[in-house]
């Protein structure tokens, strides 16, 4: 009998995202423990950030690189002893930044042994010249520097935080990849397009704009347009001709305005229009 597979979540780096790997037979990991990884530059050390899950059978065709197996002591020893250096590295790097003048933040640093690299995440607002800093940190690190900028939003997971919701950024969390936030989606969901709480701790907009974007757009589908003639049914089975004044998304029903100048919140079954498309309406608390 097959041994059920697992995934299980490991980032190499503050600056990499989490990613699912192939974890097979019992052992006991648990998160915060050191792991050897397989990536395509080689074998890899990671920490483990998602607690161990079955692996769907939907999902059983992907292919996932494979946990190797727990670190040694001295493997784990030695990550976090770099993970340190590299933390020390980054405050060195952000002073001789800032003794230039310069406006970036310095996010991360990676240290690799062989051969002597030091690689600088940096973010930056505007254009930066920082060959003068490049001498510094050289001089500083003794090594080959690479300076690597990165965007707001990924500045914003490695610096990791609370969102207005109360609880961790999701992209600190759980989120492995950034999707394009657009601001249709605020507009689908008749948010206020000048409202500062659509953005995010990272200045952008907010990625759970996006979780119920297509529901707002299967609902919307189901009403009419503002400004739409319509029919409204009324008390005794008759009719009274109006128009859309706006729509009520959830609660799927539209605001009419009749031609005596008032104005009804009519639902959904109760209002026929032009063009109306043939579907029934969600059942309300479905």
């Amino acid at each position: 009998m097959d041994e059920t597979p697992f995934l299980i979540g490991v980032r190499l780096r503050l600056t990499a995202p989490t990613d699912d790997y192939r974890l097979e037979g019992d052992t006991p990991l648990a998160v915060g423990d050191i792991v050897l990884v397989e990536t395509a530059g080689g074998a890899a050390l990671g920490e483990v950030r998602r607690p161990r899950r079955p692996l769907p059978e939907f999902r059983r065709d992907r292919t996932y690189p494979r946990v190797v197996r727990p670190a040694t002591e001295a493997e784990a020893q030695d990550f976090h002893d770099r993970r340190r250096r590299e933390g020390r590295a980054v405050a060195a790097a952000q002073r001789l930044a800032r003794a230039r003048g310069l406006t970036l933040k310095v996010v991360d640093v990676e240290m690799q042994p062989e051969p002597r690299r030091v690689t600088v995440y940096f973010n930056a607002e505007e254009r930066v010249d920082f060959r003068d800093l490049v001498r510094d940190l050289a001089r500083e690190f003794r090594s080959r520097i690479e300076m690597r900028q990165i965007g707001a939003r990924d500045t914003t997971r490695v610096m990791d935080g609370i969102g207005p919701c109360g609880r961790q950024l999701c992209c600190s969390s759980y989120l492995r990849r950034f999707e394009p936030i657009s601001v249709k989606m605020a507009k689908t969901q008749d948010m206020p397009l000048t409202d500062s709480r659509l953005l995010g701790n990272c200045g952008r907009l907010k990625c759970c704009l996006l979780y119920e974007f297509s529901t707002y757009q299967e609902l919307r589908a189901l009403l009419p347009r503002v400004n739409t003639p319509c029919q409204a049914q009324c008390g005794g089975g008759g009719c009274m001709t109006g128009k859309v004044r706006s729509v009520r998304v959830l609660r799927q029903s539209v605001l009419v305005v009749f031609p005596d100048g008032s104005q009804a919140e009519v639902p959904l079954d109760q209002l026929t229009w032009e063009g109306r498309p043939h579907v029934q309406p969600i059942p309300e608390g479905s």
